[in-house]
């Protein structure tokens, strides 16, 4: 058994087949299919069940990830460590991000670290809720993660720093409903269309919450999709309630974005885990918290 191995044990896991994984790797699928056989071999145990062409992880490939993970990393973080030695001249961060928040701050961050460090990528990944993120960075699949939480996010295992707080405003279409610039109270969507996201997203959760608290509204699109959420306000679908960091593209897209009151925010915060980070993803971090301050200076 070898750290490759693993690396293609893993790919399959989370890429949820062997083609998908093989293209991410640029490998062939026979290729993929027989690494993954051997490292079978090797333990002594099948890691999927094969039914038809689909691959359903085994008790034993579920055992198997976190470990595999571990090792994976930890040979990254020591190939890292010593080639930083000389400085970063590349290398990687994979930081796993919530939609909106990848809008901002993740494009601030980014655009800061890359100016100090314009040899080392970043791979972002998709997580659609907080526990998404927390559960991406806890088990290895990504060393930094981007969330936002209406509540405080518990630490256990990983390290919280929050960032900045975003603040809930209500997109609309031009021309209407309600007047630019006057901030729009709860009550005032009673009876009105809504866009909102999937539940355990803090969007959807405050417009769960208008409804527990008696504001009536129909839900026009319920969507995983953010990027359809302006088209479909400009669409004259319905409203969205959605924070502040899409206020520059609805903007520019012709969207009429409205304070809502009372306000209520988000805390976005940046999560790591309690191991050793590779140098990347320690330059990214202190990055990130240094732009976070300078924001937020008197």
């Amino acid at each position: 058994m070898d750290v490759r191995q693993l690396e293609y044990f893993l790919a399959v896991v989370d890429h949820g087949g062997v083609n998908r994984a093989a293209s991410a790797l640029y490998l062939s699928q026979p290729s993929l299919s027989q690494a993954v056989r051997a490292l079978e071999r090797d333990l002594g145990s099948d890691l999927f069940h094969r039914i038809g062409r689909r691959l359903v992880l085994t008790e034993a490939g579920t055992a198997l990830i976190q470990p595999a993970r571990d090792a994976v990393r930890s040979l990254q973080l020591a190939r890292a460590t010593v080639e930083s030695v000389q400085g970063l001249h590349h290398g990687q961060v994979d930081i796993a991000a919530m939609p909106s928040q990848a809008i901002e701050p993740l494009t601030t961050m980014i655009r800061t670290f890359g100016r100090s460090h314009p040899a080392v990528s970043v791979h972002v990944q998709a997580a659609f809720t907080p526990r998404d993120v927390t559960d991406m960075v806890r088990t290895g699949q990504c060393e930094l993660g981007l969330l936002a939480s209406p509540g405080e996010i518990p630490d256990g295992d990983i390290h919280v720093h929050p960032v900045v707080g975003q603040r809930f405003v209500l997109l609309a279409p031009p021309g209407g409903p309600f007047p630019a610039d006057v901030p729009v109270r709860h009550e005032q969507l009673s009876g009105h269309r809504l866009i909102v996201g999937q539940k355990g997203t803090g969007m959807r959760k405050y417009v769960d919450d208008l409804r527990m608290a008696g504001v009536e509204f129909t839900v026009a699109v319920e969507t995983e999709h953010r990027v359809a959420i302006v088209p479909l306000v400009l669409g004259g679908v319905g409203l969205a309630v959605v924070t502040d960091s899409w206020r520059s593209l609805a903007e520019q897209a012709g969207a009429c974005v409205l304070t809502l009151e009372p306000t209520t925010s988000l805390q976005v915060a940046l999560v790591s885990r309690r191991t050793a980070l590779t140098p990347a993803a320690q330059a990214f971090m202190a990055s990130a918290l240094a732009e976070a301050d300078n924001t937020h200076a008197p």
